[in-house]
């Protein structure tokens, strides 16, 4: 089963949300909307889900119409299971009957065999007689998934779904969530503003900004060839600089000058400058020695299993970051110069 977003447009009064959204997801395939607060990842799931009407464009499942304008099935006619950031398990019922709420076209006894089997599925079935309210939250999100899955949804959708626990747990419950998807073989659709939570749940990423998706590609390919500056810095962690290629093919921006600069993505037959381009450099690609200038340490410390160290020029006020995995004999104030390699640059035709 996939579904399509057709050239979805859609606005809320006058401010337009999704601008000509176009995206497949097919038979038991995980997609990870990735962008920013307000770029409309949500609603696009919204309209998916029959939450929103669709004001132009059309949703497909398997090439067929689900829903276009004027033509909107209740969330209820849907073949499709949500999973929220909140979890909206029902209060009152316990952890079994909230699981089993959507099989009542199956026997008591079926029904208990399936919740049994959903449950346990994430280690859960020894909590089936509990009530949400004694549950942590981790386990409320896994609750909350397998009551979506359990009714064996053609599609499933997932609006930040672990964005309400914590750090160590939310590992594990992506690792849980991605095994259960893949086990179900829905065509899946999670929402993210997370790029590590993508890079890990996904089978391909989908980015998503003022409305609009751009570059769509598998967490490899995005992350070694991001398609602009905006991805290179959501999915690579890439730090933007304003830079030029000078007649020469030198690069130059405020941190240094380099000899040979790389090819600018998207430019085909060679570039000649004089041309201003974007400068997005990798933090591991980096390094920064006690120097003359151009820059000057803001900030050393450490970060886990390795150290940061933050530099401003002292020319433009653009920052640095460089990741070391040893203590480096620098401290805040210093002047360094900054040693860049190549393969760690990525470069922008500004024009």
């Amino acid at each position: 089963m996939s579904i399509s977003f057709r050239q979805i447009s859609h606005r809320f009064g006058p401010q337009p949300v999704l601008r000509g959204a176009d995206l497949t997801v097919g038979d038991g395939e995980i997609v990870c909307l990735l962008g920013p607060s307000g770029s409309g990842k949500s609603t696009l799931l919204r309209l998916a889900a029959g939450l929103e009407e669709v004001q132009q464009g059309e949703l497909l499942l398997d090439g067929k119409p689900l829903s276009t304008a004027g033509h909107n099935p209740p969330p209820e006619a849907r073949p499709i299971g949500l999973v929220f950031q909140d979890h909206v398990l029902f209060p009152h019922c316990t952890v079994g009957d909230n699981v089993g709420f959507g099989l009542t076209h199956l026997s008591a006894s079926e029904r208990a065999e399936r919740v049994r089997t959903a449950l346990s599925s994430v280690g859960l079935e020894a909590l089936a007689d509990r009530f949400p309210h004694t549950l942590s939250g981790g386990q409320q999100q896994r609750v909350a998934l397998v009551r979506a899955l359990v009714r064996e949804p053609r599609v499933m959708l997932l609006d930040e779904p672990f964005a309400s626990v914590d750090a160590p747990l939310r590992h594990r419950l992506r690792e849980d969530a991605r095994l259960a998807l893949k086990r179900a073989g829905s065509a899946a659709v999670m929402v993210t503003h997370d790029a590590e939570e993508a890079m890990a749940m996904a089978d391909r990423i989908a980015v998503i900004r003022d409305g609009r998706i751009g570059q769509i590609d598998t967490p490899e390919r995005i992350w070694r060839a991001p398609a602009d500056p905006f991805v290179a810095e959501a999915i690579a962690g890439a730090q933007p600089l304003d830079a030029t290629i000078g007649s020469d093919g030198t690069l130059t921006c405020a941190f240094g000058t380099l000899a040979s600069a790389p090819q600018p993505f998207g430019s085909e037959g060679g570039i000649t400058g004089p041309r201003p381009v974007t400068l997005c450099v990798r933090p591991d690609a980096l390094r920064f020695t006690r120097g003359t200038g151009p820059g000057i340490v803001s900030d050393v410390r450490f970060s886990g299993s390795r150290w940061l160290v933050v530099t401003e020029s002292n020319a433009s006020g653009e920052r640095l970051r460089a990741w070391t995995n040893t203590r480096p004999d620098l401290e805040p104030g210093d002047s360094v110069d900054a040693e860049f390699t190549v393969d760690g640059l990525l470069v922008y035709d500004r024009e």
